[in-house]
């Protein structure tokens, strides 16, 4: 498998995120991480384009009480990156997962997830419910292909389709609950592990493995996970933001799923698709006190 990896001069001076860098090997790839703080696991797991810089202000908070894991999947972050759209399947992302939460022995573990981390981390979560102490959801979904994934979705996917070289720093931009807000040096940092199109194939992929039609593979294991997760009877957090247009919806599948007397729902006003950016510390309290009153 051909791939790059970033320089870590492009990581120079980013702000406001001060974490040790650790690293895996897995599949010949080396996965970078977060690992900050001791207790109860979190396990952190961003989606499409973002990496474990989206966490930084929730780490933070959360630390100081809890170990805090937030790993870069492979091809973002500080992770190697493949080269070959190809390599980028549902099933090799999904591997990778499970293989880092064996490598670090990860146990009792709240799995926070959103965007792809979601679509990723509650099929792991199905997998390996016995590791599973608490969900936290947001701005994610499950689709099977079976439904309509709605038109937000699908002028995403055909904006990536027709740009090769995504603009990363703009899709945050653009993703705020008021668009072109993101500070410039924020914007570099989400741009930061991508210097140039040749490390965007894992972004590039993500938006066309959603299964927009039925019997797919990322379908056909989303569609196990949703039986899995509506029986495994595991606290959820469900934290939706209110302006959305790509997951909105999404928080209503998870009521569907989960029972009301297992979960709890918050709406998170004032914040886009990324919310861990525009409203990272109120995220970080909602967990702590949902973990508090879900102990384990």
């Amino acid at each position: 498998m051909e791939f790059v990896r970033t320089p870590d001069e492009q990581f120079a001076n980013l702000p406001d995120y001060p974490f040790t860098a650790n690293y895996l090997t897995i599949n010949g790839l080396r996965i970078h991480y977060v690992d900050e703080g001791v207790g109860e696991t979190i396990l952190c797991l961003h989606g499409e384009p973002s990496w474990s810089f989206l966490y930084r202000k929730m780490i933070k908070v959360l630390a100081p009480h809890h170990r805090v894991v937030a790993p870069d999947l492979a091809g973002f972050g500080k992770s190697d990156k493949p080269t070959n759209l190809d390599d980028y399947t549902y099933g090799f992302h999904l591997d990778i997962l499970l293989q880092f939460i064996d490598q670090l022995n990860l146990d009792k573990i709240t799995f926070v997830v959103q965007d792809w981390g979601g679509l990723l981390g509650l099929r792991v979560a199905s997998l390996i419910p016995e590791k599973v102490a608490r969900l936290v959801i947001m701005n994610t979904f499950l689709p099977t292909g079976d439904e309509a994934v709605g038109q937000g979705f699908m002028n995403w996917l055909n904006f990536v389709k027709n740009t090769p070289d995504l603009p990363i720093g703009k899709i945050f931009q653009m993703s705020m609950a008021t668009p072109n807000t993101l500070p410039a040096d924020i914007e570099a940092a989400y741009n930061a592990p991508f210097p140039d199109m040749n490390y965007k194939a894992g972004a590039r992929k993500f938006p066309l493995l959603v299964p927009i039609t039925p019997d797919t593979e990322a379908g056909n294991q989303m569609k196990q996970a949703r039986e899995i997760i509506k029986n495994m009877h595991k606290p959820a957090l469900i934290m939706f933001s209110d302006k959305d247009p790509v997951t909105g919806n999404g928080k209503y599948l998870f009521y569907d799923l989960i029972a009301e007397k297992y979960r709890r729902n918050v709406e998170i006003k004032d914040a886009g698709h990324f919310l861990q950016e525009e409203k990272g510390e109120e995220l970080a309290q909602h967990i702590l006190q949902f973990m508090q009153d879900f102990a384990v």
